[in-house]
């Protein structure tokens, strides 16, 4: 049994060492000098880092970052993966919660990781390359892992204000991997093409598939998503045949009209996630590459990325809704009523998941764990921890499961799943908020905050543009002399949602 993910890294490490593993717009590394790199910088953490500590790592969008994420593991630790361009306020945030001693970063982002408020010690990558492989002391680190092991720590959006960060193990990440990988066909003449970016769950897929199959990651740069010409331009010259992307990132380029200047020639399979998929655009894509492969996706961090898929296996119209499908192996997936029963066939109830790829829990945070992760209600019999998702689903008599949005108050935008509780907590803090109330617009993806007090809606932004990720900003921003209410004092959002426009 492998007890780590080093298990398949040492292994494809030397069956491919001369082969190209990632490559960005300027340098490529091989699976050889990966695992060489990975080694020194394990070798440097771990002359410094307890064994089974946190390190948090901010890193760069290019082929050095998924090494510093392994050398950490090689040094016996997990990785807490920091995206250096959002605001600092937001990344102090997240110092708080991990508490780590060390933090890795690469020389473009030492200056912002001397300017945040962490009282450890800033390792430099650059600085640890050439750091000669302690072989003896990475054999003991390595051993040091068992399969439960943390291997990561990915954060989320908190409804209290604070991330939350989902513990994921080495055996969740390898049972999601191999699952994936069966479904996609994945092997070693594989290109993926990354497009999440790499401290965010998606991107768990571009990073791992490599180290475990042998396939090879480019990395896109950002910029190119708003050039969707530019971008298939791209897909074709390193001959990317596999993408595994967020909804957004699949919906622009046929939006953008990407399709009538050309096409990825290469492109074998297409895996999307994240929120709903608008079907016209799916549409465009069949009709120009109807050989294709196409897997839509669902599932929460907290059960390793997506636990359910569908392959389909249609020809999809404007207003086709697509099931979210069937179970991933090792995982099993069912409804519960309101009063924790099960579901009836056919009806609503909320989506659970179960398996060995749930995760370790909220780093630090024993009570929201306690309550996310809860015993099966329908199981008295022995301890089976599952995860209620707060999506609403049904099951065919296929027994496909489909899709009916969100119980409570967490939604999907832009790929990335954020509690409104957040965005109402964070405008509370601006002078100038009195009251507020943030409301989703699904069909235009459009994130509303409807506030009372003196702020300006400009203020408003402003200060979440300094204080959280762009994808949290609000983009409606609605002043009112005073909220509605209900009979029993709480906030009418229907009645707010009479201000949609």
């Amino acid at each position: 049994m492998e007890t780590s993910i080093l298990n398949r890294l040492n292994r494809n490490a030397e069956q491919y060492a001369e082969k190209v593993m990632f490559k960005d717009d300027h340098s490529q590394i091989t699976f050889g000098e990966f695992n060489a790199l990975t080694k020194s910088i394990g070798t440097a953490l771990a002359e410094k880092v307890p064994c089974g500590s946190p390190v948090a790592v901010m890193s760069g969008r290019h082929v050095l970052t998924p090494s510093c994420f392994l050398g950490a593991v090689r040094a016996g630790c997990f990785y807490a993966p920091m995206d250096g361009d959002m605001p600092k306020a937001r990344l102090n945030q997240i110092i708080g919660v991990i508490k780590a001693d060390y933090m890795l970063v690469d020389e473009a982002h030492l200056e912002t990781a001397r300017s945040l408020d962490f009282d450890g010690e800033i390792l430099v990558m650059e600085e640890l390359k050439d750091t000669q492989p302690n072989e003896e002391l990475l054999a003991q680190r390595e051993a040091s892992l068992q399969c439960t092991s943390p291997l990561y720590v990915i954060f989320t959006s908190g409804s209290t204000g604070v991330p939350k960060g989902v513990i994921t193990s080495h055996l969740s990440l390898m049972t999601y991997i191999d699952s994936v990988a069966k479904v996609l066909s994945i092997n070693d003449t594989d290109i993926m093409g990354n497009q999440s970016p790499l401290d965010y769950i998606a991107a768990v897929r571009d990073i791992y598939l490599p180290i475990s199959f042998g396939a090879s990651t480019y990395i896109i740069p950002k910029n190119e998503f708003a050039v969707p010409t530019t971008l298939f331009e791209t897909l074709n010259r390193e001959k990317i045949t596999a993408l595994c992307w967020s909804v957004a990132g699949v919906e622009i380029p046929a939006k953008l009209g990407a399709f009538d200047v050309s096409k990825p020639e290469y492109l074998k399979k297409l895996c999307f996630s994240g929120s709903v998929m608008p079907c016209k655009y799916l549409k465009i894509w069949q009709e120009h590459l109807p050989d294709v492969l196409y897997v839509n996706q669902y599932g929460p961090t907290e059960a390793t990325a997506s636990c359910t898929y569908y392959v389909v296996d249609i020809k999809v119209d404007d207003d086709t809704v697509l099931p979210i499908g069937k179970p991933y192996d090792n995982y099993r997936v069912f409804l519960l009523n309101e009063d924790n029963t099960a579901t009836h066939d056919g009806e609503k109830g909320e989506i659970c998941v179960t398996g060995p790829i749930l995760a370790l829990g909220y780093y630090g945070n024993p009570e929201q764990t306690a309550k996310s992760f809860m015993q099966n209600p329908l199981n008295a019999n022995y301890r089976e921890l599952i995860y209620k998702t707060g999506d609403l689903g049904s099951f065919d008599e296929n027994g496909v499961l489909h899709f009916h949005g969100r119980k409570d108050r967490q939604i999907k935008h832009l790929g990335h799943r954020i509690e409104l509780g957040e965005i109402e907590e964070t405008a509370k803090k601006l002078e100038g908020v009195t009251d507020c109330c943030a409301l989703y617009h699904k069909e235009k993806a459009t994130l509303y905050l409807f506030y009372t007090g003196q702020a300006t809606p400009k203020e408003i932004v402003l200060y979440f543009r300094q204080n959280m990720p762009a994808f949290m900003v609000p983009r409606k921003q609605v002043q009112l002399d005073k909220l509605p209410t209900l009979p029993n004092g709480k906030t009418d959002m229907q009645m707010l949602k009479t201000y949609f426009k």
